[in-house]
């Protein structure tokens, strides 16, 4: 019997920050949340289960970050997707009879068959928990879900050791609550990495974690195996690398699938389409029209939008599949190569990406992994896909490397998230962490109202923390909102903090705060305390 010669470990980051906004009848920047339950973590169980029920064996790595699973677990988040779900149902109903006998009537007859697919998912296999869903596969065996920082904090620029460590103590807990389960593995935000929080991982009980290529090529000393096995850091934790062959064929904006002609046209959208008065009853209470997440043309070329051709599902599907095999005969051949080279143990290649580019930026992307898994199966022997915590059991001896301060942003260290156009913030988020620490050194054992004044400061410190608000400030996209909840999270903070330090603490306010900053709801401000943390200081002296 052919053995393989080696294995493929492909990773997905499904991430999204805590937007949420009980203020507001909808919210532009919620929808952000409803378009990805509907195009990319919908469809990926629909994969798992299509792929259990057809008997094909596969393995794969998701993170499932807090803010994420607090949105999936939100009764009003699920209340106002269930509208959204079931608009997009009623709006697809209409587009049957209007496209029908046009060249779009097979693209509106998917739309159709896909939504309440989803419904079903969601209503009738996970009865609206979907969380639920990804437990069920992991249970089983074939999904590992792994954590991330508590809001997706970047961790290299928090100054305070103490803020690092309650940024992976507070996921940790959030997802022993949620799993019934330890973590086992973390993405950090950003796969941004600093020389010694690795023990802040060991604390947790955290075996692993994933980096950008450089930050364990440069190393100390040089891994062996370069970045097809794991390294351990010197608090024991394993690191994998990705690998960049694999990236750049999906990532590529040149030369990557997602730019295939026949694929489905991402900036062209029926919200901007169709005629206003039949599309109004599908846009926010304020009119103005936006995407709705139909998309009826095809990449075509480099064309203008108004040039878009018709989009063909069947045509991009079989395209899709061609991919897949590609993908899958190119990680042959790079095994092939690997396994003469390396002859010690068996090469792994590590694929990441962000789980969002399936199904919401690259639409067949959700077709193309499953295509890859079943080809992958039925196929071929020489790739085995595996989980890093099975590669590990297999091989539980690695190199022991100090890996760099590094990142998977552009130019792989940290100029996305500290640059002139938002490097103000971090005279904020430092002050305040700061605070944090002070106030749970003074506080040690409170309870009452004090308790959750304090829960609450910890809340807004983190979400001012996440690493989105100073990303999307350098791109450009949703500037204003990203400034303003900043600025917010800072000033609920700043409030906070005085009414403690002023003993005169509004009860109602801090009422009002927990119904909107609803995140970690058992959240422990102690976690911030200084004085429990030995860890802190053997930190500082790595």
């Amino acid at each position: 019997m052919q053995q393989e010669k080696g294995y493929l470990s492909l990773v997905l980051h499904a991430h999204l920050p805590f937007i949420r906004h009980p203020e507001y009848p909808d919210f532009l920047e919620e929808d952000w949340f409803y378009e990805a339950m509907v195009e990319t973590y919908l469809p990926l169980l629909d994969v798992y289960e299509r792929l259990t029920a057809e008997g094909v064996d596969f393995r794969i790595t998701m993170s499932l970050t807090p803010p994420l699973c607090a949105m999936m677990s939100d009764e009003l988040l699920i209340s106002r997707f269930r509208h959204y779900l079931n608009q997009r149902i009623e709006l697809s109903e209409k587009e049957l009879s209007r496209t029908a006998n046009t060249e779009f009537a097979y693209v509106a007859q998917m739309y159709n068959q896909k939504f309440k697919r989803y419904r079903e998912l969601f209503e009738d296999y996970y009865h609206g928990q979907i969380l639920q869903g990804f437990k069920k596969f992991q249970d089983m065996g074939k999904l590992e879900i792994i954590t991330c920082c508590a809001t997706h904090g970047y961790l290299p620029l928090q100054v305070h050791r103490e803020s690092v460590r309650a940024q992976i103590k507070i996921a940790a807990e959030d997802y022993r609550k949620r799993f019934d389960r330890n973590p086992r593995g973390i993405w950090l935000a950003e796969c941004a990495y600093n020389p010694g929080d690795d023990i802040f991982l060991k604390e947790q009980g955290i075996r692993f974690f994933f980096m950008e290529s450089h930050g364990v090529m440069h190393g100390t000393p040089r891994p062996k195996y370069g970045i097809y096995a794991p390294v351990y850091t010197p608090n024991g934790v394993a690191a994998f690398s990705r690998d960049m062959e694999s990236a750049q064929q999906v990532w590529s904006a040149e030369s990557g699938y997602p730019g295939d002609p026949n694929y489905r046209e991402f900036y062209r959208d029926l919200g901007y389409d169709l005629d206003y008065d039949y599309i109004k009853p599908y846009l926010h209470s304020d009119g103005v029209r936006r995407n709705i997440g139909m998309k009826y043309h095809k990449i075509t070329g480099k064309v203008s939008l108004n040039q878009k051709q018709p989009y063909y599902p069947g045509d991009a599907r079989e395209v899709a599949a061609t991919h897949a095999g590609n993908f899958m005969f190119n990680r042959q051949k790079q095994l092939e190569y690997l396994s003469s080279v390396i002859t010690d143990r068996k090469p792994l290649i590590v694929s990441m990406y962000d789980a969002e580019l399936y199904g919401h930026w690259w639409y067949e992307g959700i077709d193309f992994l499953y295509f890859l898994f079943k080809k992958i199966h039925y196929d071929q022997k020489d790739i085995k896909l595996i989980t890093p915590l099975e590669y590990l059991e297999k091989y539980p001896v690695n190199q022991v490397v100090q890996p760099s301060m590094s990142s998977w942003g552009d130019k792989g260290y940290h100029d996305v998230w500290l640059n002139s156009g938002n490097d103000w913030i971090y005279r904020h988020l430092v002050k305040a962490a700061e605070r944090m620490v002070e106030l749970a050194n003074r506080f040690p054992n409170a309870d009452g109202v004090l308790r959750r004044a304090l829960n609450q400061a910890a809340r807004e410190l983190v979400l001012m923390q996440s690493s989105d608000w100073a990303f999307l400030m350098t791109v450009g996209t949703a500037k204003e909102y990203s400034t303003k909840r900043t600025k917010d999270h800072v000033k609920r903070f700043i409030a906070i903090y005085d009414m403690i330090m002023g003993n005169r603490i509004d009860e109602g306010f801090i009422w009002d705060l927990e119904q909107k900053d609803n995140i970690f709801p058992d959240i422990d401000y102690r976690s911030y305390a200084s004085s429990d943390a030995q860890a802190v200081e053997s930190a500082k002296a790595a």
